[in-house]
């Protein structure tokens, strides 16, 4: 029987498969026996293990040296150990993509475990008697869930198996498992895009392409009001969840039921994805507003400056951040004056410059634009980099302008005179409104600092604006 090793510190070690990871075990023993920890969350995360969120302890108990069990690969996480005894495990890369068949073997007794991330083959072979394997894994068995299957003898990947597999025991449904060839991969967890037919839907699909791994839906087809939500999808399945859906009638949200129709799709709605999101290890990607500011701040708004929305879009919106707030894994974008491909201030404004028409535009409100497709650039770019969640800012760069000085810019950039445009006060513009009108945040500035420093560089708006007004 080998000697475990005692007076290892915690450490990691890198095998080549990516997210498949060793970790050394500190294992503490006297006259009486020993003890380790064999998971602590809080230090196995600080060392970069990603939160998994185990929900089920299994151990497989094993008689007799050269027992053999595997190759599977399930659509979960697995933190692998030995309470008793040694094996020699192999795990084999069966994910969709380039590492697809990579192998990486090892001994592992009670001062050692591994983390095997979902799609990753697992299979061991007791190295002595009386062997308690034991796995945590991040969801239950389930029937709808895909799994794949790999002969222990494929000749492909050619484990070198310390005992000859015609000696040792193992299962007949083992033996019969297809060779790498035939194995049918584990796919990439999938991206769920709620609201998909909007301006940022429209974006997000030009940003992501014919991805296989993401699924479009648009309000018909998945209501964010349904109590059926939570059981709707197997959400462990879903790496994330994209919410590029809002009630942004913020005029209309004033009426009694615009108010019920922008709580219901910016709050109630959000709220239910986010107890989805922390009940599954979702994250979710969530689109805000700078109404959720007062606007009478004399510097660019911070991601965590106190909200103070003044209307009821803005407080829907509001409610919305706070209730996403609570996913464990989540990023909110907060952005200003979006411009898509529907109708929007820019198409306005360059209608009435074609047609011979001097508009009275609002002078007292400052910000940046922010097209739809910086945003889906942004939400792309937090995801792929795993970037810290949380809120994060996102606008066009560039020198802040009020909506006349934008105007004016429109009408030059078409080859009108920018003289045409007269700047107006928000009160004197909304002065003769006949119906309900709600309050403006006079700046709409935001901070773009902590999105710069996760690496992503915002585009210049006025640049933007010129190839938005060219195409």
């Amino acid at each position: 029987m080998a000697e475990i090793a005692f007076g290892k510190k915690l450490g990691i070690v890198e095998t080549g498969i990516p997210g498949l990871v060793v970790f050394d075990l500190p294992v503490h023993g006297d006259s009486r026996g020993w003890f380790k920890e064999n998971w602590q969350r809080e230090k196995m995360t600080a060392l970069g293990l990603d939160d998994f969120g185990p929900v089920q302890n299994n151990i497989s108990f094993n008689d007799a040296v050269g027992t053999t069990r595997g190759i599977h690969a399930e659509p979960w996480d697995k933190w692998v150990s030995v309470a008793t005894g040694r094996i020699f495990g192999a795990w084999v890369d069966l994910r969709e993509g380039p590492t697809f068949g990579a192998v990486f073997t090892a001994e592992i007794d009670p001062s050692k475990a591994i983390f095997v991330p979902r799609g990753v083959g697992n299979s061991y072979q007791t190295l002595e008697p009386d062997t308690a394997y034991a796995y945590l894994v991040n969801d239950h068995w389930s029937p709808e869930a895909s799994y794949s299957f790999l002969n222990l003898a494929d000749e492909t990947a050619a484990i070198a198996w310390p005992i000859d597999l015609a000696d040792v025991e193992i299962s007949e449904k083992d033996l019969a498992h297809p060779r790498l060839a035939d194995v049918t991969p584990i796919s990439a967890k999938k991206i769920l895009v709620v609201g998909s037919g909007g301006q940022l839907g429209r974006a997000l699909r030009d940003e992501f392409g014919a991805a296989d791994h993401i699924e479009w839906t648009t309000r018909a087809e998945f209501d964010l009001g349904d109590s059926e939500l939570r059981t709707a999808r197997r959400w462990r399945d879903y790496d994330a969840i994209v919410n590029a859906g809002a009630y942004t009638a913020v005029d209309l949200a004033e009426t009694a039921e615009g108010r019920r129709d922008a709580w219901a799709a910016n709050a109630s709605g959000p709220a239910r994805l986010a107890s989805i999101a922390a009940e599954y290890g979702v994250t979710l990607v969530h689109v805000s507003s700078d109404y959720v500011f007062d606007g009478t701040s004399t510097r660019a708004y911070l991601e965590d400056n106190v909200l103070c929305p003044l209307g009821v879009y803005g407080q829907s919106k509001a409610a919305g951040d706070l209730a996403v707030a609570t996913a464990p894994r989540h990023y909110i974008l907060r952005t200003s004056w979006v411009i898509g491909d529907g109708k929007n201030f820019v198409r306005t404004m360059a209608s009435l410059a074609e047609r011979g028409i001097d508009p009275n535009v609002v002078d007292d409100q400052r910000g940046r634009l922010t097209f739809a497709s910086e945003i889906a650039r942004a939400i792309a770019h937090l995801l792929r980099t795993r970037a810290p969640y949380g809120t994060y800012n996102v606008s066009g760069s560039g020198e802040p302008r009020t909506w006349a000085e934008l105007a004016g810019d429109i009408f030059a950039l078409t080859g009108a005179d920018r003289a045409r445009v007269s700047g107006v006060s928000t009160e004197t513009y909304f002065a003769g409104a006949t119906g309900p009108v709600a309050p403006r945040p006079l700046n709409s500035v935001l901070d773009l600092s902590k999105l710069e420093a996760t690496g992503f560089a915002p585009r210049d708006a006025g640049e933007q604006l010129k190839e938005y007004l060219a195409s």
